[in-house]
């Protein structure tokens, strides 16, 4: 089934955690691509150089099909590989979880760094601001000069997302319905225009919803 909405986050958020003198800072931060998810990690290495690790993890995509993770010097599996275990138990998509550690001088353990890690990704995602994005068509809409202002408040009235407005020899109205959304909107025009309108349909673009 195709994919018409997810969840990532709104903006950078953070989580603290310290275990017997060792400090996990995690940062998650919205990433749209693997080299945006990389410019992340790297930007916390330069500005923590005094750390001892900068261990990450991330999921990119509406359907969550790009996953990496990086323990980053860590004993395998106790640092990249939680924290991608909390990302994906959190729903979020396109999203970068990088945990900066500074080593206490006491050796926690295989499971006390699984633990830390993933309760350094934990403590960020309650700092977390959820948002949603959907998928969206373009449509345009030839009317007269006319009949403008009042088909455009029809659409409006109906819930039609009325996104632009150019005026030529005709007036033309961009509209954005979600994917999936082409026989509402195609009732609403008929009903807008007393049968006489037809849409043109144009791309399909990803946007943010509240």
């Amino acid at each position: 089934m195709d994919v018409t909405s997810y969840r990532t986050i709104a903006d950078d958020a953070w989580g603290e955690v310290e275990d017997r003198g060792s400090r996990f800072l995690c940062r998650l931060a919205r990433t749209g691509s693997e080299d945006q998810a990389r410019s992340i990690v790297e930007e916390q290495r330069r500005a923590h150089h005094d750390a001892r690790h900068t261990c990450s993890a991330f999921i990119l995509g509406p359907d969550g099909r790009t996953e990496r993770s990086n323990d980053d010097g860590e004993p395998a599996g106790t640092a990249g590989t939680p924290m991608l275990d909390v990302l994906r138990g959190s729903g979020y998509r396109d999203v970068t979880a990088v945990v900066t550690r500074w080593f206490g001088g006491t050796l926690l353990g295989a499971g006390g760094l699984v633990r830390a890690y993933g309760d350094a990704v934990r403590a960020a995602l309650d700092d977390a601001q959820p948002l949603e994005r959907r998928l969206v068509e373009e449509h345009t809409l030839l009317v007269d000069h006319a009949d403008a202002g009042r088909v455009e408040h029809e659409l409006r009235a109906s819930g039609i997302d009325v996104t632009g407005t150019d005026y030529a020899a005709r007036v033309t109205l961009h509209l954005a319905v979600p994917a999936g959304g082409n026989e509402h909107l195609a009732a609403v025009v008929a009903a807008a225009t007393s049968g006489e309108g037809a849409t043109r349909p144009g791309l399909q673009r990803w946007v943010d919803v509240g």
